[in-house]
């Protein structure tokens, strides 16, 4: 396996350590590299990524100073910046579970598929959302059913993909917001090859939510800008 994991994060610093050690734990024997992409955080995530990188030869941190903070924009930054082909996002707080990775990715290689997404069983409750974002996220499913991705959780931030096609079809993707895989699912072309691998969500530890109304506009503005350009372009 070589892997480069990007893991956007806000405000993280207590979570940082204890997710790399997991991953560390996770992909010994294996190659990889951790990109965590510090959004100009305002806390001491900044410092708790220096020390880490100081440390590990395969911690390499983005510490973007950009005042317009945007998961999306710091996802794709952590993508060029990348050293292998094979890239995993996931999230920073510890709800997505390192130990699905291996699995994530013998999916995906063995399948030779263009991206596998860590879903969530959006159907039943979850330990790690509340029954309003479940409720939420299942709306927004719907919504999303008309680009007729084959996903059942297009809203998770938990995948595997390969850094080609991103760069194949960067400038095809809407490019900012909180929904970095339903941007991909819907704006790469041609359609892609993917698979769900069912996981456990975690409830969230040490930080909250970042979903705010702004978050929320941007997201509508994406859904809408997909359904024109899928029906008139």
């Amino acid at each position: 396996m070589k892997l480069s994991i990007i893991i956007p994060i806000l405000n993280e610093e207590k979570n940082i350590l204890p997710l790399t050690n997991k991953i560390k734990n996770e992909l010994k024997n294996n190659q990889f590299e951790i990109i965590f992409v510090d959004d100009n955080s305002a806390d001491n995530s900044k410092d708790e990524l220096i020390n880490l990188k100081n440390k590990y030869n395969f911690f390499n941190p983005i510490l973007r100073k950009k005042t317009k903070r945007d998961l999306s924009k710091s996802c794709f930054e952590g993508i060029k910046k990348s050293n292998f082909e094979n890239i995993l996002i996931m999230d920073g707080d510890l709800q997505h579970n390192p130990k699905y990775i291996k699995k994530m990715y013998n999916l995906f290689s063995k399948k030779k598929l263009d991206i596998v997404i860590g879903a969530r069983k959006l159907s039943i409750k979850n330990k790690g959302l509340s029954e309003f974002r479940r409720f939420a996220s299942n709306i927004l499913i719907i919504l999303f059913k008309i680009f007729k991705i084959d996903t059942t959780d297009p809203m998770s931030g938990f995948f595997i993909m390969k850094k080609k096609l991103f760069k194949k079809n960067e400038d095809k993707y809407f490019g900012k917001g909180f929904k970095i895989l339903a941007d991909i699912l819907i704006n790469s072309k041609p359609k892609l090859k993917s698979a769900d691998y069912y996981i456990a969500f975690n409830r969230r530890f040490e930080s909250s939510s970042k979903m705010n109304l702004k978050i929320l506009l941007i997201l509508i503005q994406f859904y809408l800008i997909s359904l024109f350009k899928k029906l008139f372009i």
